[in-house]
């Protein structure tokens, strides 16, 4: 505590004898610089301290310049985007302070077989300060659990193969700090193009400087760093950020009124080997076409379909045709083969050549195939960032979907590139299949999730599973079908057994019929991280409010809808408490404006009027 007071002591030393400041165009964030310490405000109220290559001098007399932002996405938080900045250009650093957050980069001309230069910049985050962070491994996928200090062991729950274990001071993005009561700051970064490589965050002590992965190119011309991000504000000003999308090129595919986001019926949770079987497939694909589901994903080891004698030699195009004439989508599988590769399942092999990718994706296109998942990659190096680029580009090029697992997270792709609609980059639900941790940890981990990872983009977690995996789940029925709303993905994979969603009421079965995976428009609503989340998104003139309890303990939760107005008709879906029928399923023209959850619990409210 004495470090923070003493902290908060200098800042205000230092601000006060600051000449120049600047701010975003709706004035509630500004800055002040003093020779590179650089201090971000939120409704006067300070945020964030930046370590930049800048000083108050240096901002004399540089003009603002207006930044807007205005654009259509297919999937996300929301269809319509707009956001303004103000960007100062300050020799090779660019900065711009938006509406919600400050961002910057560095911007280079002139190179000639030069070596990426070094970067320049770092965030203080004192001791005592509340943050929820990972640590950093090539996949992407561990707890984000809340801590005061950078001295922390191990946080656990790693699937990446490249993750340092004795050594705690490497970091994933994105990084949420408290910075005061109910001010917030998450940091990212945005808009990763070819020639560069995707960074992470290093600490020494309270200072996390930037670092950059690994980029061996040597430059020449102009280059420029990925945007680094810092979205700013209140709980609600996180959740609902676009500036990860806002920073990130518009899309270059003229037409791509072919992408569709959707939800799929997904094999793995119950039957880890079963893309390799023809008559298991069929199951997903009737179940997919029971709940009037669009897509259905044909896993890894569909090249082995062949190999199997009760498959009396169908092959993955037989189960193609088969998921086509029931009217179903099918999206299927490859390994990347740059990252998990011996002992891996397959295919393999098939996408790493230029002339092998077109060819592949090609045959996807001939015989009906809507998109392919591409799976364990090697982390974030500019070799990894281009070859995922190159995936999206030859992708959209036969009209294929793209879901990337085993990667990095987004960082503005779903705008570039509208055909990738989902990325795993998350500690998910088939984590139940691999070790016993994530049960008790789960309900946490996914009130944690809202207010992190999913604020970057879409987030293939693959939710809502009523039966249990190879280990047993202890979140409820409720707080299950709370995450496909909560959660944004443009592909939203059902992660339970046929058996399971068949059995489960009809209101259940209907509302899994008529999921949206894209939203016009999403509210946060209350909660706070780790404790609990209650998020809206509307679809059209309907309403879809998820809220979840993270906690061990019975939570009443708070759901102050005042943008839903006029007459309407909601169905409520909750808990019931009993083990022998756990829904509790109602009708109402009048909304409540707090609920009760169950330990683990939750809730779903589809509003229509």
């Amino acid at each position: 505590m004495k470090r923070f007071i003493v902290w908060l002591a200098v800042v205000g030393m230092t601000m006060t004898s600051v000449a120049k400041r600047v701010a975003s165009p709706n004035g509630k964030i500004t800055m002040e610089v003093a020779d590179g310490r650089c201090f971000v405000s939120f409704q006067q109220q300070l945020a964030m301290e930046l370590r930049l290559p800048v000083t108050a001098a240096s901002l004399k007399g540089v003009k603002a310049r207006r930044v807007k932002a205005d654009y259509t996405m297919l999937a996300g938080k929301r269809l319509h985007c707009t956001n303004a900045a103000n960007e100062y250009r300050l020799g090779q650093l660019v900065i711009r302070l938006y509406n919600d957050g400050i961002a910057y980069r560095y911007e280079y001309t002139g190179l000639h077989d030069s070596k990426v230069p070094a970067e320049q910049s770092a965030y203080v985050i004192p001791e005592g300060k509340k943050r929820w962070m990972m640590q950093w491994s090539d996949s992407y996928e561990g707890f984000f659990p809340m801590t005061t200090t950078a001295e922390v062991k191990t946080l656990g729950g790693f699937g990446g193969s490249r993750v340092q274990k004795d050594n705690n001071t490497h970091w994933a993005y994105p990084l949420l700090m408290e910075a005061a009561d109910g001010v917030f700051a998450l940091i990212t970064e945005a808009n990763i193009e070819r020639r560069q490589s995707a960074s992470s965050l290093h600490n020494q002590g309270e200072v996390f400087s930037v670092v950059p992965d690994q980029n061996d190119l040597l430059l020449t011309g102009d280059w420029h760093t990925p945007w680094r991000v810092v979205i700013i504000g209140t709980l609600g000003d996180i959740v609902e950020s676009t500036l990860v999308t806002d920073l990130s090129e518009p899309s270059k595919d003229g037409d791509a009124s072919w992408v569709k986001p959707g939800v799929v019926s997904w094999v793995y949770w119950a039957n880890n080997h079963g893309s390799n079987d023809y008559h298991i497939i069929k199951k997903y694909v009737d179940m997919a076409a029971a709940l009037h589901l669009p897509y259905v994903l044909i896993d890894a080891e569909w090249d082995e379909m062949d190999r199997l004698a009760s498959n009396e030699g169908k092959t993955i195009e037989d189960a193609v045709a088969y998921a086509l004439r029931q009217g179903v989508k099918p999206m299927i599988w490859y390994n990347s083969s740059v990252g998990w590769v011996n002992g891996a399942p397959g295919p393999k092999y098939r996408l790493n050549k230029p002339e092998d990718r077109e060819k592949e994706f090609a045959w996807c296109e001939k015989i009906g195939v809507a998109g392919v998942k591409v799976d364990f990659f090697s982390g974030d190096n500019q070799m990894n960032m281009d070859y995922c680029i190159d995936l999206m580009e030859s992708a959209a090029r036969h009209h294929l979907l793209i879901n990337f697992h085993g990667a990095t997270i987004p960082r503005g792709w779903q705008r570039t590139y509208p055909n990738l609609l989902s990325t795993e980059g998350v500690y998910g639900a088939e984590w139940y299949n691999n070790v016993p941790t994530f049960t008790n940890r789960a309900a946490r981990h996914n009130a944690t999730l809202p207010y992190t990872r999913n604020v970057v983009g879409p987030m293939d977690y693959t939710p809502c599973a009523f039966s249990d995996s190879q280990h047993p789940h202890i979140t409820s029925h409720a707080h299950e079908l709370a995450l496909t709303v909560l959660y944004e993905s443009g592909l939203q994979h059902l992660a339970d057994c046929p058996e399971s969603f068949l059995a489960q009421p009809r209101d259940v079965q209907d509302f899994l019929s008529q999921l949206p995976a894209a939203w016009d428009e999403t509210r946060y609503v209350s909660g706070y991280p780790g404790e609990s989340a209650v998020v809206a998104r509307r679809s059209g003139d309907t309403w879809y409010v998820a809220g979840i309890n993270g906690s061990d303990d019975c939570q009443t939760l708070n759901v102050p809808l005042v943008f839903v107005r006029g007459k309407l008709t909601a169905t409520l879906f909750g808990d019931s408490g009993r083990q022998d029928a756990p829904w509790d399923i109602r009708t109402t023209t009048s909304l409540p404006t707090t609920v009760s959850c169950l330990p683990r619990g939750g809730f779903v409210w589809v509003i229509k009027k």
